[in-house]
């Protein structure tokens, strides 16, 4: 993945391929600074620890946060049978497609034929986004020297966005979030060609990230190479309008982007564009967010116009009316690490050359600031808790969940909520709870204290008012937990 952005010797102002010209560079920062590459590998292989082991923790105790996971394992597991990415989770024969535009989710392939587990999907975001801090590590030390790469690497690797990514568990955004690194490396390094060619992969990873693309492009324009920066630009522009406008209506039962509704209405209200931008900062948990983006570097991001690339992911965040899109939680800040991490060694280069005696001060110390500020938070962010005994502990409640899912028989069409649903979605088929009318499902099984709007009192009643086609019966309780099997013939066989 690193090829692209080879030979550690070369200056930021010696791009092969330059002879034509077609550039006005910026001032050169001088020659690069070695990064060896065994210390870098070190630090990830502990983060990729840290994180998977967090993220396992939290699926072996069955505390997963959403139906993510379920629904991505069931779209790698159509992948590596080398079917169309249906995931019944949202409906039974729904096309994800239609949801949101992630084919490259098939370079998981090759590992779930290995590993046919939701536990390797942690596995693999673990993975990725360790190698996305050996990116970013390494290039801040060729940048900037010293020991600034390895403080770099940990204040990365411990920075809110990916720590809140690993507890929100698997996303397709893991994806992209090394890629991001590898852009941002190469405007840095000014390696045109591996800017465009880093970029483009993006647009099939999600389908906002086409705007992301063109931003980039624009970047690159900016930087001089206003070809091959326009080209991107209009690439990522098109990228965006085809997926949003084309292809996604087609797989879409609904025959939309259904992700408009998150701009346009506000529950059942509908909301103007005026209304929406005058609201993009109406929220101090918005605030917040931006705040800390920025104050995990110290502020020294701000120093440079690589932080233009975090607009196109938070004006969609900021313009949204769902709360969920505003804050510091969930995974939506990951893919903006890479980018603030690297603005913020490009911004410490660029201060170091001030001539304001107090800037160049605090860009000798940004790095170390980072790296304390990165530590600190890490006492109220998700890894805290790997230091904690309980954590490691299966308590009552697991072991209930556990039973229940060995009464459940392997291959049956299950319908749950989001407690069981990523644990059963290897070998079974799964619907999510009120999510498949008319399936008749094989089993019905819950967790009655999962946080229902109005509490289940008798939990066959309940499988029954689902599905009003068939009679289901107890078969297992245990806690909360119970499992209901079917005991009339499934619809359409007599």
């Amino acid at each position: 993945m690193l090829e692209l952005n080879k030979s550690e010797t070369q200056t930021p102002g010696d791009v092969p391929g330059d002879e034509d010209g077609d550039r006005k560079p910026e001032k050169a920062a001088g020659p690069l600074h070695p990064a060896p590459l065994r210390p870098y590998l070190i630090v990830a292989a502990l983060l990729c620890a840290l994180y998977f082991l967090y993220a396992y923790l939290r699926y072996s105790h069955f505390q997963s946060p959403s139906w993510d996971l379920g629904i991505f394992e069931q779209e790698v597991r159509a992948y590596a049978g080398f079917n169309a990415p249906v995931v019944d989770i949202k409906g039974p024969g729904y096309l994800i497609l239609g949801d949101h535009f992630s084919p490259l989710v098939a370079l998981l392939v090759p590992l779930y034929w290995i590993w046919p587990s939701a536990v390797a999907l942690l596995f693999a975001q673990a993975a990725l986004f360790a190698v996305s801090a050996v990116i970013v590590g390494r290039t801040a030390q060729q940048l900037l020297g010293g020991r600034s790469g390895l403080c770099v690497t940990v204040a990365y690797g411990l920075s809110w966005g990916l720590q809140e990514a690993v507890k929100a568990d698997f996303h397709e955004i893991a994806l992209a979030v090394p890629l991001i690194a590898l852009v941002c490396r190469a405007l840095l390094l000014e390696r045109p060609r591996a800017v465009v060619l880093w970029a483009l992969p993006l647009v099939l990873i999600k389908e906002d990230l086409g705007v992301t693309v063109a931003a980039v492009g624009a970047l690159l324009a900016l930087r001089g190479r206003r070809v091959q920066g326009f080209l991107l630009a209009a690439f990522g522009v098109f990228a965006f309008a085809l997926t949003v406008l084309v292809l996604i209506p087609a797989a879409s039962s609904a025959g939309s982007y259904d992700y408009w509704k998150k701009i346009e209405r506000n529950g059942e209200q509908e909301v103007s564009l005026l209304d929406s931008v005058l609201g993009a900062l109406g929220s101090s948990v918005k605030v917040e967010m931006l705040v800390f983006l920025v104050g995990i570097t110290a502020f020294m991001a701000l120093r440079s116009p690589l932080i233009l690339l975090v607009v196109p992911t938070l004006g969609w965040r900021l313009l949204s009316q769902d709360s969920n899109h505003w804050g510091m939680v969930w995974h939506y800040s990951a893919i903006l690490m890479p980018v603030v991490f690297l603005a913020m060694a490009d911004g410490v280069r660029r201060s170091r050359a001030s001539k304001r005696p107090w800037l160049v001060s605090y860009a000798n110390v940004a790095v170390p600031v980072a790296t304390a500020i990165a530590v600190t938070l890490t006492q109220h962010l998700p890894l805290r808790e790997l230091l904690r005994p309980e954590t490691y502990r299966a308590d009552a409640r697991t072991e209930a969940a556990r039973s229940a899912l060995d009464a459940i028989p392997v291959g049956a069409r299950v319908e749950t909520d989001i407690t069981l649903m990523a644990h059963l979605t290897g070998d079974r088929t799964v619907y999510w709870v009120g999510g498949a009318p008319g399936t008749a499902p094989d089993v019905v099984a819950i967790n009655l204290d999962f946080g229902w709007s109005r509490p289940i009192d008798d939990p066959v009643e309940y499988a029954e008012q689902l599905h009003p086609e068939a009679r289901y019966r107890l078969t297992h309780r245990a806690g909360s937990f119970v499992v209901m099997e079917r005991t009339t013939p499934a619809p359409g066989k007599g």
